[in-house]
C-alpha cells in the first residue's frame, strides 16, 4: 500500500505543472485586437489603460457601432472634461456615448455593462480592454450579462510585465474557482 504523503506530492505535482503550462498559455497567447470590420450593437470600454478608450472611439467614429459605454469613469470626471480630453463632439457624447461611474474593478465594470447592456437591449458588443485583461473581463462580463449576448474580444495591445502577467492570471483562476464554487 502506497503512503498517502507519495499521492499527496504527485497530485501537487500534477497540480503545479497545469498551473505552469496554463501560465505558459496565458502568456504566450495574449488575446489579439478585433478585426476593425466587426459590427456590434454597442461597445463596452474599460479604463485603466493606454489605448483603450482611444481604440474604443476609433471603433465608434468608423460607424462600427452606434453607442458606447466607458465603464470604471472616476466620479470626479465631468462630461466635458472628458469630451476634451479625448476630442470628442458634445453632440455625439451625448448621443451616443455613456460615461459609467459606478465601478471600481473589474467585477463591478461587468456588473455596470451589462446593466448598460439589458436596459439598451443589445445583442453583441465590442468588449475594448487591454490585451493581458481580456480574458478576466470577458469571463465577468460573460458570468453577469444577459444570456445569448455575443462578446467580440478587442484587445489592446501591450507590453505587460512578468509580474503584471503573473498577478492577472492568478486573478483569472481565482475568479473561475469563485464562480464554480458559486460565490
Amino acid at each position: 500500500m502506497r503512503k498517502p504523503r507519495g499521492l499527496f506530492r504527485r497530485i501537487g505535482s500534477a497540480l503545479l505543472l497545469v498551473w505552469v503550462l496554463g501560465f505558459l498559455w496565458f502568456a504566450w497567447f495574449l488575446p489579439q485586437p478585433a478585426s476593425d470590420s466587426v459590427r456590434t450593437d454597442g461597445i463596452v470600454v474599460l479604463t485603466g489603460g493606454g489605448g483603450r478608450i482611444p481604440r474604443a472611439l476609433a471603433m465608434l467614429h468608423a460607424g462600427k457601432a452606434q453607442t458606447m459605454l466607458v465603464s470604471g469613469v472616476d466620479r470626479q470626471v465631468r462630461p466635458g472634461e472628458f469630451a476634451a480630453e479625448y476630442k470628442v463632439d458634445p453632440a455625439q457624447l451625448a448621443c451616443c456615448i455613456t460615461l459609467g461611474f459606478d465601478s471600481v474593478d473589474t467585477r463591478s465594470n461587468a456588473r455596470e455593462a451589462a446593466d448598460w447592456i439589458a436596459k439598451a437591449k443589445i445583442r453583441s458588443v465590442r468588449l475594448v480592454t487591454t490585451d493581458w485583461h481580456m480574458r478576466r473581463a470577458t469571463f465577468d462580463l460573460w458570468v453577469v450579462a444577459p444570456k445569448g449576448l455575443v462578446i467580440v474580444r478587442d484587445a489592446v495591445p501591450s507590453r505587460p510585465s512578468l509580474k503584471i502577467l503573473f498577478l492577472e492570471y492568478n486573478k483569472l483562476l481565482a475568479r473561475m474557482v469563485a464562480w464554480l464554487a458559486g460565490w
